[in-house]
């Protein structure tokens, strides 16, 4: 619900937050712009940061077992990405102010609308990935590089839409690296399987931020700001369902390569079933896409947490036998 100026009815909220969520209504006051500026409001991000880490943590579990420490992983991968997507975010809202001032679903972001300055949201970002530094330093040393390696990624993602078609190609190489950090975090190496799970993950951040975009098109297509959403127009369906299957079978090659050496038969076959109901959820997005209508984009884009956690739910079912 909005004003008159078409702001959000509550204090400073920001327009697509999630309804009475925790910030607007719980949080301090003073604390609220900075937490809007980590997306604690809208916390959809975080669990697509988080996803492939825990998918990469529960299929090398399969590989090796399941030890004490991977609870750690799993709780700590929790935190590690609610800091770094809210730095990653605070970074973004920085590097995009002046292009968020001109699109209406981001005007009302505590940059743009004067909720905080510069000068305190870079002081956040930076109070968020020190604290995030400082849980990467329990991991091993492999780990701790490859997590000082996604920085680089992270810088790049907000620019990437000024200069290519494909930034939510940039958004999937950042998005999912803990698939592969979360693995050298638990097996103290790198192999095909994380490789594969990464390229997996890349291809479904495609799919589902392609879907996101769709809000924004016509603000993007005005001020010349580049998307998926835009490069694909009408023809966006059929080419998702392309990045669809491929997610699925690079998924499925990645639980095969890691657990068909060791693990039972029983174990593989339900691992299996991570890439398939990841797939039906994906299907029934694609049947229920209305490129046009923006609220609906927006809640298939926010159901893609539950598309994640099928494909979770099933690796650590395998666990169990």
């Amino acid at each position: 619900m909005t004003t008159g100026t078409g702001r959000p009815e509550t204090a400073g909220s920001v327009a697509d937050a999630v309804k009475g969520n925790w910030v607007d209504q719980l949080a301090p006051e003073w604390t609220r712009p900075y937490l809007r500026l980590s997306r604690a409001d809208r916390p959809i991000g975080t669990w697509l940061l988080l996803l492939p880490c825990w998918w990469a943590v529960l299929l090398a579990a399969n590989t090796t077992g399941f030890r004490l420490f991977d609870l750690w992983l799993i709780a700590g991968g929790g935190a590690g990405a609610w800091l770094m997507r809210g730095a990653g975010c605070t970074w973004n809202d920085i590097t995009d102010r002046d292009i968020d001032d001109k699109v209406a679903r981001t005007r009302s972001r505590p940059i743009p609308s004067g909720q905080v300055s510069v000068r305190q949201a870079a002081a956040w970002m930076c109070l968020q990935a020190l604290i995030a530094f400082g849980i990467l330093l329990t991991f091993n040393p492999l780990a701790i590089g490859l997590g000082i390696a996604s920085l680089g990624l992270v810088c790049i993602y907000p620019f990437a839409k000024r200069f290519t078609w494909w930034p939510q190609i940039f958004l999937g190489l950042a998005f999912n690296w803990g698939a592969i950090l979360l693995w050298a975090a638990q097996t103290e190496s790198l192999s095909w399987p994380p490789v594969l799970l990464y390229l997996a993950g890349i291809a479904w951040t495609i799919f589902y931020d392609t879907i996101y975009a769709h809000q924004d098109k016509e603000d993007d297509a005005l001020i010349g700001v580049k998307s998926t959403a835009l490069l694909f127009g009408d023809a966006t369906p059929r080419i998702l369902m392309a990045f669809m299957v491929a997610s699925v079978l690079l998924m499925t090659a990645a639980i095969i390569l890691a657990m068909a050496p060791t693990a039972s038969v029983l174990a593989l076959v339900i691992a299996l079933g991570a890439p398939w109901a990841f797939g039906w959820h994906m299907t029934w997005q694609l049947r229920s896409l209305r490129i046009d209508d923006g609220e609906r984009c927006l809640r298939l884009f926010r159901s893609n947490r539950d598309a994640g956690l099928l494909a979770a739910l099933f690796l650590a079912c395998a666990l169990l036998v």
